[in-house]
Order: C-alpha cells, then structure tokens, then sequence
C-alpha cells in the first residue's frame, strides 16, 4: 500500500490518466447518454474490474486504502495495461509486481537492422537478461560461440559457461564480476521472473564462480567503459565500448566496441 500522500495522490492520477484513455467500445460497453469526460466512468471502470465503485473512486482520490495485488491485477486487465504500465501500477500502490508472464523480448525489425548496419564495428542488442536478441558478424567474430547452437545466446551464459570466453576476455574476473552485478541489478527489478530466475539457476549450477559471488550482492547499472580482448593473431587488444539504452525498451542495450584508440 502506498504510504505517502504524495505517492498515493500519483497512483490516483495515473489510474485516471488510464481510465479516460479507454471509451466504452474498447470494452463492449453501451453508450448511456451525454458523457461530460473522456473514456470510461469510475463506476464503468469498477464494474470491469469487479470491485466497488465506491472503493475505486478512493483509490482515485488518494485516500488511504489497500489495494491487494488480486485487485491490481483486476484493474490492470481492466485498464488494458501493458506490462510496463503494469508494473508502474504496482509500483505506485507500494507493491512488487506479480510474477510476469513468461516472454521472451523482442526487436522490431527496424531495431533489428541497428546492428547489421554498424558492420565492421562488432554491435549487438541485449535483453534485460542478457539475451543477445540481435548482433552482426564482427561481434561473431570477437566472442567466438557467442551465438553457439546448442543454447540461447546469451552473454552470462556465455562469460560463465563458455570455456573460450576465458581465454578471450583477458582480465575475466573482472569482467565477469561486473557482468554478475548488472544481471542483479536488473534480476531485482523483475522478482519471481522466470527468464531471470532459470538463468540464475543455471549459472550457479555451472559456474563455481557465481555461486561465490552471487550472494555478495554486488550490484552495478550497465555503463561503457573499455574491454581488453584476445584476438587471433594480434594479441591482446584494448577495446572501448559503449552502450546506449533504447527508447522504447530501456532494459535493452545496443552496444557498439571500437579498437581505435
């Protein structure tokens, strides 16, 4: 339950916003006359979702009240809430969002494209869980088995499972170390997820490393910065790289790495 004015009065808007978003054709509902506001009626609204007209025009208002997550999830199908909206729900009423539904991201082809286009520059995208969900030939190139057939591409995986990655990744420790503290970082903003919580099982099953580490609880937000690399034929090459998070999809990363000093 939100304990602050301040929270509860920004719940109550952002469930008008919502409300006044949605006419009455969206959800199968008759027109009953003259209508003095956009979209639907609180008591429209309450009815949707199965819960007291009198109870939800509270909510509204901001007064102190509970919202279960029974009811969250009632008002977010009402609303027609995408998962993101959602979560900004449950966030506002001072709840953790309920376990999300089990999905794997996507690109748009446009998205898609970024990578192909940056060629010779190595450029991938990756997924909140490290997914790699586009990439080009110069990234193949740079992390050998990266996209490898037996598995999902996936850059934990590949740090802590792949054993080539050892040998690629000059200061591995690291760099892994790092890797570890972003994927917690992001793992806590998705409690109970599937797509985290089976990677995470999967790397302590495999990895002695993560099973050290992951209970320290370090944690890190994704940055740029430099990458030493151990390429065929040139030794030890020091790479910078950079990430930029994209606008539609904020826990996606497009991540281009330059040698060039």
């Amino acid at each position: 339950m939100p304990s602050q004015p301040n929270q509860r009065r920004e719940l109550g808007a952002f469930l008008r916003s919502r409300r006044e978003r949605i006419t009455p054709d969206q959800v199968g509902l008759p027109h009953t006359g003259r209508r003095r506001t956009p979209g639907l009626r609180r008591e429209e609204l309450a009815l949707l979702a199965c819960i007291s007209a009198t109870w939800y025009t509270y909510l509204e208002q901001g007064r102190d009240v509970h919202a279960s997550d029974q009811v969250l999830d009632a008002l977010a199908s009402a609303l027609q809430l995408d998962r993101h909206e959602r979560g900004h729900l449950f966030r506002l009423a001072g709840r953790a969002p309920a376990v999300e539904p089990e999905e794997r991201e996507s690109l748009t082809a446009d998205v898609a494209a970024v990578p192909l286009l940056l060629q010779p520059h190595p450029a991938y995208i990756i997924g909140g869980n490290y997914d790699v969900l586009g990439h080009n030939q110069a990234a193949d190139d740079l992390f050998p088995r990266l996209n490898a057939a037996d598995r999902q591409a996936n850059f934990a995986r590949w740090v802590f499972l792949e054993p080539v990655a050892r040998n690629v990744l000059a200061d591995w420790e690291i760099e892994a170390r790092g890797l570890l503290a972003r994927l917690r970082t992001l793992a806590g903003r998705h409690p109970g997820a599937p797509r985290y919580t089976r990677l995470i099982d999967e790397l302590n099953a495999g990895s002695p490393e993560v099973r050290a580490w992951w209970p320290q609880y370090d944690v890190q937000a994704r940055h740029g910065g430099r990458k030493r690399i151990r390429l065929p034929g040139r030794g030890i090459v020091d790479f910078a790289y950079t990430a930029f998070h994209l606008a539609e999809q904020p826990e996606q990363t497009l991540v281009i790495y330059s040698d060039r000093a």
